[in-house]
């Protein structure tokens, strides 16, 4: 692979972040689509922007805004929804599940991978912690591969690094990789609330927590809202 190009969905978090670097060591080159579709975290966008910068690759930003908009029906789109909840349509689901979400980025990143002559898509899904979206799970992937390289009579090629990793394999994972990496995921952005610091309370901001935790680290956001002051004074108590 290292003789290639990839284009990594960076959407600015903890996961796609890590999967910017190990692109970065396994690509010659690598460019990086960053897609807005709503949500309520916004702060992930300009997250992204930090980290491709750290990474010294270009980005380009796509909007689906209002094709997800009008689709609705996600808590992590409708600011007014419990995002801590179960989904409405689908109760086995968790209400921040964006139906089709990463199926369209998929074919998003696709198409834009072939207007340039790129076959290699880098993302950061994972079934092992998949926070209950079926989109995330590797036959889901696979499929989504195969159509795609039938639609467009080319091989496309996912890779999904993290697929068979728990969070605390990602985060030790991201610590062998070079101290870029590590110093991007301090500007990486989790929380569903779109808070600085985390709220601490939302299945993302726990997920992470758990990870860097079980991991046997320091979560180097926390470490640097911290060393910065960016904190509020009753946060450590939350």
């Amino acid at each position: 692979m290292i003789n290639k190009t990839a284009v990594v969905l960076l959407s600015g978090g903890q996961d796609s972040t890590t999967c910017l670097f190990w692109a970065l060591d396994n690509f010659k080159e690598v460019s990086a689509l960053n897609i807005l579709y709503g949500q309520r975290h916004k702060i992930e966008t300009e997250a992204a922007k930090k980290i491709a910068t750290i990474a010294e690759v270009d980005l380009q930003e796509i909007h689906a805004d209002q094709i997800f908009k009008t689709l609705g029906n996600s808590g992590l789109i409708d600011t007014e929804s419990n995002i801590s909840s179960k989904h409405k349509t689908d109760p086995s689901l968790p209400a921040s599940f964006v139906p089709g979400r990463n199926i369209m980025f998929l074919t998003i990143a696709a198409a834009w991978a072939y207007s340039k002559g790129i076959n290699d898509i880098v993302t950061g899904v994972c079934q092992t912690d998949y926070s209950g979206y079926p989109d995330c799970r590797d036959n889901t992937i696979k499929s989504v591969q195969v159509a795609l390289s039938l639609g467009l009579n080319k091989d496309i090629i996912i890779h999904t690094p993290l697929m068979w990793m728990t969070k605390a394999e990602t985060v030790k994972m991201a610590a062998t990789m070079s101290p870029g990496c590590w110093d991007a995921l301090a500007y990486s952005h989790t929380c569903y609330e779109g808070k600085v610091p985390p709220c601490k309370k939302c299945p993302a901001c726990q997920l992470r927590s758990k990870g860097f935790d079980e991991a046997g680290m320091i979560d180097p956001l926390i470490e640097r809202i911290f060393m910065e002051g960016e904190y509020l004074d009753d946060w450590s108590n939350r």
